[in-house]
């Protein structure tokens, strides 16, 4: 299996990796602008000098030498190198969002199936434990029907600064509305448990923490000239060098020393005061939602937690369902008849796997993988374009809410042409 990647971060080395080391892929080619990333890459999978590309297009030129491609660029640059990837007959593992333009995310789609080519979206979600058992529970009809259920995403006010803030997503008119950057894993999560399409969304959410009136009195533009530094919990120092070698500080060089970190604190985006940054998107948002077979859904996304979490609670006919995937089980409890008797309750183990996501993005390269081994023949693929796009249209749809104060339906933007999605 041959495979190259188009954009080396830190998300498009993960799947490589996986593919690389635990099913012996070749990975025969590199794409990405960062000189330095892709040196790293060259040298991790052996891959030659004259394979390493800093222009996609220039790689496109030598035709189709893969089977397959991660592409895991920005946001806004999925649809243009997809595209072409697809003129060319490759299948794509392709980093979420698919794109923040639904129009593009339909044309993508549409071109996969006239291409027959395979587009596996990167909806790790589906793939750990812990959301694979909630769904097992729910699908087996012990609990009766699904009612309603309560979903937050945590994003830990830490990761909310790095990559909100500070980073790559802090912006919407660079790359994506959070919701549809961050939380298109939620949507396509409560998507998979219900059952069913979305029928109608509202969504309500502001930036209310992370702008300049809330710095502290005499803060400066970096924190490395701040006298708050003592104050302030976002002081860089705090959050990048305790975690040397480790994500995030990762992110901000591949100089993991002290004074590596240091330098890019002077230098680089992330030595910014929080409360002085180029960022417009939520730090808070709620959404109500509800699907096309009568069950209710609210999804709560919070920049301002202690920690990276997601809760769910899902309420059906006869008991409900509870977990958090930072604990290592899930609760079951059929419903008692007074309150004097607790109700029968168990637990289910769901311990994760190791790496990123409870072992979700080991989990997904593998799926992929396979799906490419067996093409042609029938492969269940709990994550291909077709079931990832739907989404995608509810991330759109919460933020139009969002922006307009109106609630969305969703036919109406499922059968809107090009101009007509708002």
């Amino acid at each position: 299996m041959k495979l190259a990647i188009i954009g080396a971060g830190q998300r498009g080395m993960i799947y490589a990796k996986y593919a690389y080391e635990k099913a012996g892929a070749q990975i025969v080619a590199v794409v990405d602008i960062s000189e330095e990333k892709r040196a790293i890459a060259c040298e991790e999978f052996k891959i030659p000098s004259d394979m390493s590309f800093s222009d996609v297009k220039e790689f496109y030129k030598l035709g189709k030498v893969a089977d397959a491609i991660i592409l895991a660029t920005m946001d806004r640059d999925h649809y243009e190198h997809a595209m072409a990837a697809m003129d060319l007959g490759y299948d794509i593992l392709l980093e979420k969002p698919i794109s923040p333009d639904v129009r593009e995310c339909i044309e993508i789609r549409d071109k996969a199936k006239e291409k027959g080519v395979m587009i596996v979206v990167c909806h790790v979600l589906r793939y750990t434990k812990f959301f694979s058992a909630i769904k097992n529970i729910i699908d087996s009809g012990e609990l009766g029907r699904v009612i309603t259920i309560q979903h937050a995403e945590n994003v830990g006010n830490f990761h909310m600064a790095h990559s909100f803030v500070r980073g790559n997503w802090r912006n919407s008119d660079l790359s994506s509305p959070i919701i549809m950057q961050k939380s298109c894993h939620d949507m396509d999560i409560l998507l998979w448990l219900v059952g069913s399409n979305c029928k109608k969304i509202s969504s309500f959410g502001n930036l209310s923490y992370f702008k300049k009136e809330n710095a502290p009195k005499g803060a400066a533009s970096r924190c490395l000239d701040c006298p708050c530094e003592d104050e302030c919990r976002f002081d860089g120092k705090k959050a990048y060098l305790p975690i040397k070698g480790a994500w995030p500080a990762t992110v901000l060089t591949e100089d993991q020393t002290e004074e590596g970190i240091l330098k890019a604190l002077r230098e680089g985006p992330y030595g910014r005061c929080v409360f002085d940054c180029d960022n417009n998107v939520c730090d808070n948002q709620v959404t109500d939602i509800e699907f096309e077979n009568g069950v209710t859904a609210t999804f709560h996304l919070s920049g301002l937690t202690n920690k990276m979490h997601r809760t769910i609670k899902v309420m059906c006919e006869n008991g409900d369902i509870c977990g958090d995937d930072s604990e290592d089980f899930i609760t079951v409890t059929k419903y008692s008849s007074n309150y004097l008797y607790e109700g029968e309750t168990r637990k289910v183990d769901v311990n994760s796997e190791e790496g990123f996501h409870g072992g979700g993005d080991y989990r997904l390269t593998m799926d992929f993988l396979t799906a490419l081994e067996h093409k042609g023949e029938t492969v269940q693929i709990r994550s291909g374009i077709e079931q990832s796009v739907e989404s995608h249209l509810m991330a759109y749809a919460a933020e139009q809410s969002r922006v307009s104060g109106q609630v969305f339906y969703m036919d109406k933007l499922r059968n809107s042409k090009p101009g007509e999605e708002k």
